[in-house]
């Protein structure tokens, strides 16, 4: 298998995520048979889904892995859980949260893994740090980051770091 380059979406808004995401920048780094190749800056965002829990702090992170989509999104969960990651509710407040964003140009629709993320388009909180790293970058399938991003509103998404 040849390498991919995967986009994962880090966020968290319990504890302290300014200094979580760092910490699981670091994490991705030490997966195996993985690179990362670029991160984004943090930003603070306001809550999606569930709006009245604490704003969030997000980034992402682009990497180079030989590492399936499938065992991929698996070594995310482990990190997820590695850092006290406990799943209570859908898009409530958690410690940390890793989705995989894309993997390469691949389309997958399993159970549990859909690639590109299927809420993707819909997130400002991910497009914005996506576009930093790479403005053109495409969301197979749909359209570019940029585009999506501008069919958006991004207003309250204030970098941090």
């Amino acid at each position: 298998m040849s390498a991919a380059r995967a986009w994962v979406g880090l966020g968290g808004n319990t504890g302290e995520p300014l200094a979580t995401l760092p910490a699981a920048f670091d994490a991705l780094e030490q997966l195996p048979d993985t690179h990362v190749l670029a991160t984004s800056r943090l930003y603070r965002t306001p809550a999606w889904g569930l709006a009245l829990q604490p704003d969030f702090i997000n980034a992402v992170a682009l990497l180079e892995t030989e590492l399936s989509a499938r065992a991929l999104l698996d070594r995310l969960l482990g990190i997820e859980r590695a850092f006290g990651r406990v799943r209570r509710e859908r898009w409530g407040p958690r410690i940390l949260d890793l989705d995989l964003l894309l993997y390469g140009d691949a389309v997958i629709d399993e159970p549990g893994l859909r690639v590109p993320h299927p809420h993707l388009h819909e997130r400002a909180f991910a497009l914005v740090p996506m576009v930093e790293i790479d403005p053109a970058v495409l969301i197979p399938r749909q359209c570019s980051a940029r585009q999506a991003l501008a069919a958006l509103a991004s207003e309250g998404i204030q970098a941090v770091g």
